[in-house]
């Protein structure tokens, strides 16, 4: 019997960007706003998959590997905070057509596969903290990163030693319908 993976497709963020989030976000939220994401964690999950089959996740790459889409720009400059989940999360303002066709293509085919199951409306975002007890104070706009998106990838989340960690098992490019003649 082949052991299952708990798996999403997500878009990476650069590490020196990743770095920059961190540094941004411990000079504006105080250290008991609640637990920060690692910043080799941070990312922008386009589709939770949850506990996958070995012969699923083969279907997953093979199904991911068909999408021909062109790249996009994303542009982190929004924040806030869900209490209900508690999480603070960094976000678009407005956000690319592209990553909607990604994340919908992606959602739709795995659900086709029977692998996606998140009756969640996709709300892109990069989770900053978790486990946020109280309202905090969202810094004011003003902050942007830009992240010109290339690539989008499979993870694998796994609890290790008390740690949380997401390893890429594939990823692939995008690229425009025009260089694939």
């Amino acid at each position: 019997m082949s052991e299952s993976k708990r798996l999403f497709f997500a878009l990476e963020l650069p590490g020196e960007i990743q770095q920059q989030i961190v540094r941004w976000r411990a000079a504006h939220f105080p250290d008991d706003a609640g637990r920060p994401v690692a910043a080799a964690n941070l990312h922008l999950t386009l589709a939770f998959l949850g506990e996958i089959s070995a012969e699923k996740q083969r279907a997953l790459i093979a199904m991911a590997g068909c999408i021909r889409q062109p790249g996009f720009t994303l542009h982190l400059d929004d924040a806030g905070q869900w209490l209900r989940s508690r999480v603070v999360w960094l976000g678009s303002r407005q956000t690319p057509r592209g990553l909607l066709q990604l994340a919908n293509m992606l959602r739709a085919q795995a659900a086709r596969s029977g692998c996606y199951q998140s009756p969640q409306p996709f709300h892109p975002h990069i989770t900053l903290l978790r486990d946020t007890r109280h309202a905090v104070p969202i810094p004011s706009p003003g902050f942007r990163w830009t992240i010109p998106v290339e690539t989008f990838a499979l993870y694998e989340s796994q609890f290790i030693r008390g740690r949380t960690r997401y390893t890429a098992l594939s990823r692939w490019t995008l690229t425009d319908d025009k260089e694939q003649g």
